[in-house]
């Protein structure tokens, strides 16, 4: 990959040449323990009496001199050391590109041992069973659970429960190969099945479901995000493509407004690069697929290919409400976006929580408590899950709370407790539904919750 990239900027440079005295710098910046391209790092260069400052995208600097020129440097960013060199380029350099390669030391490490907190009490079994497992839980806002077990395999058949803490109220069979739970933009429970959605419905002591098009809810339900008393909230997010909006949609004048674009640079850049290297039947089909819907060759062949290699991630930037805030993490420029309830941007600040992932676990996974409207951001290490409270004025994860279970599944919070799947290590028994209480006491807020199971898969 590191090559690759290399490779990558060196063609982006050829662009720039034109004299024979002229000369493209491009310098790369990388981690020096995990080789990964450092983004979002200032560089201040000076050379021929002009400074330009530059930000770094996909770990790049590029820059168009003429030969026998040195190049003041000044490299830094939030998380790493900074680099200070002054790059020489002589009269005698015969090429139209000149690569410099520099390893950055990461110094904001959290020394874990000193910021591990234990949740307070013995973790409680809220529900379990001698004859079912437990797949997924869902909290209604009274308090009641609805349940997604199993007796034996999931693709047998499965069962919804209606659970008020002590008892089973009622149970449903539900018709279809489900697979979990998730939440719409109005926090109404559905279960997802292979073939098509069901929206559980409960009215006192019974649970009931109705069928909903899958392709109806993938394309019209899934996409809001969140909403208020006068907006909506919606993604144009396709897990299919590097980069997406969020937009606020006016109900009261049906007006529509951008509120931020997210895109992954480096996902994009070897996403169009993909049309470079497929053979040329594909590309006849993706160009006629261009004319037929006027959407790039490129991106027809990045969707259809790319996608499908080692290399592609999905896209992660996810929204949150609370109260009179929205929130935006967006990984790739490491911001944390504050916007007012009409989608005006109020603030931001670094996020630096999502670096060094091999060593501090990180799963590219928010929970938002759906009563205080706290986010925290999941760790895992060596099947452990920790939970990073974060600040949202500073973007900071200050400490992380271990949970008391190995390997705990569906990990969800409410109410300064988190709730979570778990089967006995090493053990026959089912799986059953667990809580830990959180050493954090944060009142209620007004949350709109967002759909975190759909979050949590793109």
């Amino acid at each position: 990959m590191k090559y690759l990239l290399i490779a990558f900027g060196l063609i982006f440079a050829s662009n720039y040449v034109g004299a024979q005295d002229s000369v493209v710098v491009v310098i790369e910046l990388t981690d020096s323990k995990e080789g990964d391209p450092i983004n979002n790092a200032n560089g201040t260069f000076t050379f021929n009496g002009e400074k330009k400052i530059l930000q770094s995208a996909n770990g790049h600097f590029i820059l168009k001199t003429k030969v026998g020129t040195n190049i003041n440097a000044s490299i830094t960013h939030n998380a790493y050391d900074g680099i200070y060199k002054t790059l020489k380029i002589s009269k005698s350099y015969k090429y139209d590109s000149i690569v410099f390669n520099y390893e950055m030391n990461f110094i904001r490490v959290q020394i874990l041992d000193d910021n591990i907190v234990v949740a307070p009490g013995i973790p409680k079994v809220v529900y379990k069973s001698k004859r079912l497992h437990v797949q997924d839980f869902e909290i209604l806002e009274d308090g009641r659970l609805v349940l997604l077990t199993y007796p034996k395999r999931l693709k047998k058949g499965s069962e919804l429960l209606l659970y008020d803490g002590s008892r089973v109220v009622n149970t449903f069979s539900v018709p279809g190969i489900a697979t979990d739970l998730v939440r719409d933009y109005r926090g109404n429970p559905h279960v997802v099945c292979k073939e098509s959605v069901f929206g559980i419905h409960v009215e006192r002591d019974k649970i009931s479901i109705s069928n909903l098009d899958k392709d109806y809810f993938t394309k019209y339900v899934a996409p809001i995000v969140d909403t208020n008393t006068s907006k909506m909230y919606f993604s144009t997010f396709n897990p299919d493509y590097p980069a997406f909006e969020y937009f606020a949609y006016d109900q009261l004048d049906s007006t529509y407004m951008k509120i931020v674009g997210i895109e992954d640079e480096l996902m994009m850049e070897l996403y169009r690069a993909e049309y470079k290297w497929v053979d040329i039947r594909t590309k006849l089909w993706a160009k006629n697929r261009e004319i037929q819907t006027g959407i790039d060759a490129e991106i027809w062949v990045g969707a259809n290919y790319f996608t499908q290699s080692i290399y592609y991630k999905e896209v992660y930037a996810p929204l949150f409400h609370r109260n009179d805030s929205l929130f935006v993490f967006d990984y790739y420029k490491d911001k944390l976006y504050t916007y007012g309830a009409d989608g005006e941007k109020l603030d931001s600040t670094s996020l630096l929580h999502h670096y060094q992932p091999k060593k501090t676990g990180w799963k590219k996974h928010l929970i938002q408590d759906r009563t205080t409207g706290e986010i925290y951001a999941l760790y895992d290490r060596a099947g452990y899950s920790y939970l990073g409270w974060i600040d949202t004025k500073t973007g900071e994860v200050t400490q992380q709370v271990k949970l008391n279970k190995r390997y705990a599944e569906h990990i969800k919070i409410d109410g300064n407790y988190v709730y979570y799947v778990y089967r006995e290590f090493e053990s026959i028994d089912k799986k059953h539904l667990w809580k830990e209480r959180l050493p954090y006491s944060f009142g209620a807020g007004t949350v709109s919750l967002p759909n975190e199971n759909l979050e949590s898969e793109k």
